[in-house]
């Protein structure tokens, strides 16, 4: 399963960046393939080890936040590895970029 996540510490101020990085830094040592962009963090996995990791993510920054609000978006497609790559070279192809 492909997880694309986002989490909203709330009531720590406008700069939100340092309790995000300690989201994101549960996500890159989980070991699972990831990314993280302006908008979403993405983990790829079995679906306990993905929810896992979402809930550690979570959990670290609701150490630092009093509130923490969580937007979830998963793609389960079984049988299917490498799923964050495949899907955008796919694309690619497609627009004659690869």
């Amino acid at each position: 399963m492909i997880v694309a996540f986002s989490i909203t510490p709330l009531g720590v101020g406008e700069d939100v960046s340092a309790p995000v990085a300690r989201a994101v830094r549960v996500v890159r040592d989980s070991g699972l393939p990831n990314s993280t962009d302006a908008m979403f963090t993405t983990v790829e996995g079995e679906w306990d080890e993905v929810m896992d990791v979402v809930k550690r993510a979570v959990e670290a920054v609701a150490e630092v936040a009093p509130r923490v609000g969580l937007v979830l978006k998963a793609d389960l497609r079984p049988g299917v590895d490498d799923a964050m790559t495949s899907k955008v070279a796919s694309l690619e192809r497609r627009l004659g970029g690869g």
